[in-house]
C-alpha cells in the first residue's frame, strides 16, 4: 500500500505543480514577465534545494518529456504557419536556421573555452547547445507585449525559429558522438546531415499528406479529430527518429502541410493543439527547473554570464548580419532580428543530452544553458517591446479583431460557417458591404433564429452567420470592425493619376471613360477593394477596372484611402527575371506541387 500511496502523492504533486504553472501565467501576463522563466522558477522552488524538497534527477524522463513536448510545439508552429506568408522570406530564414546557427556556435565557442576552461570540442558543444532560438519564447513574448511586427520581420523570425531547432539538435548530437567516441570525419558529418535533413523532409511531407487524406476520408466520431492529428504528429516524429532522420524537421513540415490544406475540424484541431502545447511547455519547464541545482549554478554563474553576453551581443548579431548580407534587410531590421534571438526550452533540452549519455562535465553544459536561458529571457524578453518601437519595426496596433465563431460543417470542406456580432460602426452595418464569395445564412436577434430575409434590415447588436470558404474566412473580419473616421476627399486628387478612395466608380467612369455597371456606380474605390480582395488590402494590391488597373497606394484604418491609376499606355514591359529570381521561383513551384500548398 505504501507504493500505491507514493504513486498517488506523485500524481497529486505533479498536478499541483502544473496548476501552479498555469495560474502563474496570469501574473506573468499582467506584469509582462517572461512566462517560461516563471515555469523554470516554479520547478526550482519545488526541487530539493527549494521549499518543495522534491528530489528529482531522472534525466531520461526529462529527455522523453522534452522530446514529446518539443515535437508538439514545432508541429503546432507549423500548423499555424501560412506558407504564403513565409515563402517570400524562405531563403533568408533557411540561411539563418543553418549557417546562422553554425556561425553562432563557432563565435560563442572561444568565450566558452576561456571562461569555462574547456577544450575546443567541448567549447563548440556549449556553443551548439545555446545557438538556436526558441519559437515558443519569441512569439509568446511578442504576443504578451502586444507587438505587431512588420510582416517581413515577423515572418522571418517565425520561419527561422521554427526551422533552426533540427539543425541545432543535429550539431549537438554530432559533437556528443565525437566526444564520446573520439572519432568522426567531415564526410561522415556531411552524410549524416544530408540523411537527417532529406529523409526528415520526405517523411514529414509524405506524413502530412497522409494525415490530410485520412482526416478528410475517415468518419471519426466528433471530438476525436484533434487527438488523432496530435497522435499522428507523434507517429511521424517517432518513425522519423527511428529512421535516424530529423523528427523535429519532419513534424514541423507535416504541420505546414496540414495547416495549409482544407481539412475537417480544423478549428478544433488548432484549439486542442494550442492547449496541448501550453501544457507541454509548462511540464517541460517545470521538469527542467526540478533538474537544476542552485548550488551548482552558483559555482558556474560567472563564466556562464560571460558566455550569455558574448552570445547576445557578439555571436548572434555577427551571424545575423553576415547571413542577411545577400537579402534586402535594412540595418534596423537586422538589429531587431539579432536581438530577438531568445533562448528557451530547446537550449536546456539539448543540454540534457550530454547528461543522458554520461559525458564528463555533463552538468556543466546544463548549468551554462540554464543561466543563458534565464539571462536571455530577462534581458531580451523584457526589452523586446521597447527595442521594436525604437527600431521602428513595430507597426501601430490595429483595432482588436471582432469576436468570431467558426463552425466546421460536417461532410464537406468547401464552406465554413462564421459568425460575427454586428457593430453599429462596422463597414457591413454602415454600407451593407460583403465580398461576393460570402453568403449570409442566419441572424440571431433577441435569442431568436431568423433567416436573412426575415431579419432584413440587420440591426446593430444582431449576430450574423455567413458561409465562406475556410481559406478566406479571416478576410471577413475587416467588415465587422469599427470603421476609422475618413477625412474629406481632396478634390485636387481626382485630376491626377492618384485619386481618393472615397470617390465612386461612377465619378471615375465620367472622367476616365471606363465602363462601370450601374449597380456598382455608387461604390467607392475603397468599397471596390473591400469587396473584390480575398484579404485585407495592403499597399500595392491591384484590381482591374475595365482597361485601368487600380493600385492601393495608401491604407488607413484597414481601408484603401488613396488609389493609383495605371492607364494602359503607362504599363511597362516586365523586366526579365535574373537567374537567381528564376531559380527561386522554380523552387517555390516545386515545393507547391510537392506539398500541395
Amino acid at each position: 500500500m505504501a507504493s500505491l500511496d507514493s504513486v498517488s502523492i506523485a500524481i497529486f504533486l505533479g498536478a499541483v505543480l502544473v496548476m501552479a504553472g498555469i495560474l502563474s501565467s496570469l501574473l506573468a501576463l499582467r506584469f509582462g514577465a517572461p512566462l517560461l522563466l516563471v515555469f523554470l522558477l516554479i520547478g526550482m522552488l519545488a526541487g530539493d534545494a527549494g521549499p518543495g524538497q522534491l528530489s528529482f534527477d531522472d534525466v531520461r524522463t526529462t529527455y522523453l518529456v522534452g522530446s514529446v513536448a518539443l515535437a508538439l510545439i514545432l508541429f503546432d508552429g507549423g500548423l499555424r504557419t501560412k506558407f504564403q506568408s513565409i515563402r517570400t522570406v524562405l531563403a533568408p530564414s533557411m540561411v539563418l536556421a543553418t549557417i546562422g546557427v553554425l556561425l553562432t556556435a563557432l563565435i560563442a565557442a572561444p568565450a566558452a573555452k576561456y571562461a569555462l576552461d574547456l577544450n575546443w570540442t567541448e567549447s563548440l558543444l556549449v556553443g551548439a547547445v545555446v545557438a538556436s532560438t526558441d519559437a515558443a519564447a519569441v512569439f509568446l513574448l511578442v504576443h504578451t507585449q502586444g507587438l505587431r511586427l512588420r510582416p517581413r520581420v515577423g515572418a522571418t523570425l517565425e520561419a527561422e525559429s521554427g526551422t533552426n531547432d533540427p539543425f541545432a539538435i543535429f550539431l549537438t548530437l554530432m559533437l556528443v558522438e565525437f566526444i564520446s567516441r573520439g572519432e568522426s570525419s567531415p564526410a561522415h558529418v556531411v552524410l549524416e546531415l544530408a540523411r537527417e535533413g532529406v529523409l526528415g523532409a520526405v517523411i514529414g511531407v509524405i506524413g502530412g499528406r497522409l494525415v490530410v487524406v485520412a482526416l478528410n476520408r475517415m468518419a471519426l466520431p466528433q471530438g476525436l479529430h484533434a487527438p488523432f492529428v496530435a497522435t499522428a504528429a507523434l507517429v511521424i516524429f517517432g518513425v522519423t527518429q527511428i529512421s535516424h532522420a530529423s523528427g523535429f524537421l519532419a513534424v514541423y513540415l507535416a504541420g505546414i502541410i496540414i495547416g495549409n490544406r482544407p481539412t475537417r475540424a480544423h478549428n478544433s484541431v488548432v484549439t486542442f493543439l494550442d492547449a496541448a502545447t501550453w501544457l507541454a511547455q509548462i511540464v517541460m519547464f517545470v521538469l527542467l527547473g526540478l533538474l537544476a541545482s542552485p548550488q551548482r549554478l552558483l559555482d558556474s554563474v560567472g563564466p556562464s554570464v560571460i558566455v550569455a553576453l558574448v552570445l547576445m551581443l557578439l555571436a548572434r548579431p555577427i551571424a545575423v548580419f553576415l547571413c542577411l548580407v545577400p537579402f534586402r534587410f535594412n540595418w534596423r531590421e537586422k538589429v531587431f532580428i539579432a536581438w530577438t534571438g531568445l533562448r528557451g526550452a530547446v537550449a536546456i533540452f539539448l543540454a540534457s543530452i550530454p547528461m543522458l549519455v554520461g559525458l564528463s562535465k555533463a552538468y556543466l553544459y546544463f548549468d551554462v544553458a540554464f543561466v543563458v536561458v534565464v539571462i536571455s529571457l530577462l534581458l531580451q524578453g523584457w526589452t523586446l517591446g521597447p527595442a521594436a518601437r525604437w527600431l521602428h519595426v513595430a507597426l501601430p496596433r490595429a483595432d482588436r479583431g471582432p469576436r468570431r465563431v467558426e463552425l466546421d460543417l460536417p461532410g464537406q470542406l468547401e464552406q465554413q460557417l462564421v459568425g460575427y456580432p454586428v457593430r453599429s460602426k462596422s463597414l457591413y452595418f454602415r454600407r451593407g458591404l460583403l465580398p461576393s464569395w460570402s453568403k449570409p445564412t442566419l441572424v440571431i436577434r433577441d435569442e431568436r433564429i431568423l433567416s436573412p430575409v426575415e431579419a432584413d434590415p440587420v440591426a446593430a447588436g444582431d449576430y450574423l452567420y455567413l458561409l465562406a470558404p475556410p481559406e478566406k474566412a479571416e478576410a471577413l473580419d475587416r467588415f465587422f470592425v469599427d470603421m476609422a473616421p475618413s477625412s474629406a476627399p481632396d478634390p485636387h486628387l481626382l485630376g491626377d493619376f492618384m485619386v481618393s478612395g472615397e470617390h465612386t466608380l461612377g465619378e471615375l467612369a465620367e472622367i476616365y471613360g471606363v465602363s462601370v455597371e450601374e449597380e456598382q456606380a455608387k461604390l467607392t474605390l475603397a468599397d471596390y477593394f473591400d469587396i473584390h480582395l480575398d484579404h485585407a488590402p495592403k499597399e500595392g494590391a491591384e484590381l482591374v477596372l475595365d482597361p485601368i488597373v487600380l493600385v492601393a497606394r495608401s491604407i488607413s484604418g484597414g481601408r484603401v484611402n488613396v488609389v493609383g491609376l495605371r492607364l494602359p499606355e503607362d504599363e511597362e514591359q516586365a523586366a526579365p527575371l535574373t537567374r537567381w529570381q528564376a531559380f527561386r521561383r522554380k523552387l517555390a513551384d516545386i515545393w507547391s506541387s510537392v506539398a500541395g500548398v
